[in-house]
């Protein structure tokens, strides 16, 4: 057991990590701060069943209008499910 450890070399330790710069941090914080909006702090999984001829029709119709999937299917739940606290109503 002992001539396996040696054959193996020895371990060599990794430094301790380096002080952080705070106005590095501070910059950091402040991008991803920015990015965060409203919609990204409420958001849900949706999981559906559907056939693979519609997926396939679903994804055609999202390239020829230049969109991702979940962008032409979340603008489609807008349409049919708006958002009724934001409406108003005569």
């Amino acid at each position: 057991m002992t001539t396996e450890r040696s054959t193996r070399g020895k371990r060599v330790g990794i430094g301790a990590r380096p002080p952080a710069n705070p106005h590095a941090e501070a910059w950091v914080r402040q991008g991803e701060a920015n990015d965060i909006q409203k919609g990204d702090l409420y958001t849900a999984r949706l999981t559906l069943d559907i056939t693979p001829a519609m997926r396939a029709r679903i994804k055609v119709s999202a390239f020829t209008q230049g969109v991702t999937v979940a962008e032409l299917l979340r603008a489609l739940l807008e349409r049919e499910f708006p958002d009724v606290s934001t409406e108003r109503t005569p």
